[in-house]
């Protein structure tokens, strides 16, 4: 059984903060000066069984995942902006059996649950809301991270990570699960605590380079592309086929899934845990 809780917490802004009239923590970088703030605009906790998926969907803002001290999960989402308007984003919950979404929603007439978003909007330019989520992961607890315009780093997991984004670099480490990482303009860096590879794992970028940390008794089918760029690896690998500096098919241990790693401006290099840099 799931139980949950959500709360509001009334708006602030990083104007008043630096007048010393509330006092929440907030960066100081330059580009954060000038733009409002909603700390804890969003928050829910609830328990979230071992084996179950955490997911959170967001198009504008980052993602940050740690370690949860107990059993309940803890999810809170900050908004910032310039000219736009927070009321007209709206954060949502649906429940799915113990399986838990949480998005973020731009539009009116968009809605969204574990498939993702459902509906259309009219892109509003002058929205320039972004909203970044702080996710306490419980031990065991699957989770499915999507944004857009957004980095991605998760740290102390413990169970399958499924890692998306456009505009971003993505950190992930799981000590436990398989781990699949996808950006467009970013670099990937991923440790992976499972030693077999069932079910077929992607880590692909076009800008960036990819770091990939595996358990030294790794059991995978590894295909490595890059462009521009070279491949590495720690391990002793048996290739597949002809060799190519740029291309690499190659069997870790005993074989098993395919473990797919391909990016086109940046290189690969896959890193035995344990072993010095």
């Amino acid at each position: 059984m799931l139980h949950g809780t959500i709360r509001r917490i009334v708006r602030t802004s990083a104007a008043a903060v630096l007048a010393g009239a509330v006092v929440v923590p907030i960066s100081l970088h330059a580009q954060d000066r000038d733009r409002e703030r909603e700390t804890n605009a969003f928050q829910w906790s609830g328990r979230i069984p071992a084996g179950s998926w955490l997911r959170l969907r967001n198009i504008n803002g980052r993602i940050n995942v740690v370690a949860a001290s107990s059993e309940t999960a803890e999810v809170t989402a900050d908004k910032t902006w310039r000219r736009g308007d927070p009321e007209q984003v709206r954060i949502e919950m649906v429940r799915d059996g113990d399986n838990v979404t949480i998005c973020a929603i731009w539009h009116e007439n968009v809605r969204c649950d574990a498939e993702g978003y459902r509906g259309s909007g009219r892109s509003e330019r002058s929205n320039d809301v972004a909203v970044e989520f702080t996710v306490r992961l419980p031990r065991g607890v699957h989770a499915e991270l999507h944004t857009v315009n957004g980095g991605l780093a998760v740290e102390g997991a413990t169970g399958q990570v499924e890692a998306r984004t456009v505009n971003g670099g993505i950190n992930v480490t799981s000590s436990a699960g398989p781990v699949s990482a996808r950006t467009t303009n970013g670099s990937i860096t991923a440790t992976m605590g499972t030693n077999r590879v069932e079910n077929d794992l992607s880590f692909q970028t076009v800008n960036g380079s990819i770091t990939l940390t595996l358990p030294q008794s790794i059991n995978a089918q590894l295909e490595m592309r890059t462009v521009n760029g070279s491949l590495s690896s720690d391990f002793p690998i048996t290739i597949s086929g002809r060799i190519r500096p740029r291309a690499i098919n190659a069997t870790l241990g005993d074989g098993g899934g395919r473990l797919e790693v391909r990016t086109v401006n940046g290189s690969i290099r896959i890193r035995r845990a344990g072993d010095r840099e």
